[in-house]
């Protein structure tokens, strides 16, 4: 995969995880069935972690719960590397 690639690819999960955030945020107002946070860290694992973190402090959507904000602050950092490493090659 070249670097054009990488970034599509990252453009894409996080615009698909973003989507199923937002997704969640309104089911979880109309009492409806939610989205199981194991497939949101799962997502935020495959790359969606930006859009992710972004909108969980702009929706006000579970960044009050402890364990999810932690293993997304993990995922965060992990990824943040990975960035940092591929703008460096």
């Amino acid at each position: 995969m070249n670097n054009c690639q990488i970034w599509l690819y990252l453009l894409f999960i996080n615009l698909i995880s973003g989507i199923i955030f937002v997704y969640d945020k309104h089911a979880a107002r109309k009492n409806r069935r939610r989205i199981p946070e194991l497939t949101l860290h799962l997502l935020e694992i495959l790359g969606g972690v930006f859009a992710n973190f972004l909108l969980m402090y702009f929706l006000r959507h579970k960044n009050q719960k402890f364990s999810y904000w932690v293993w997304t602050w993990i995922v965060m950092i992990g990824w943040m590397i990975v960035v940092f490493l591929a703008i460096l090659n």
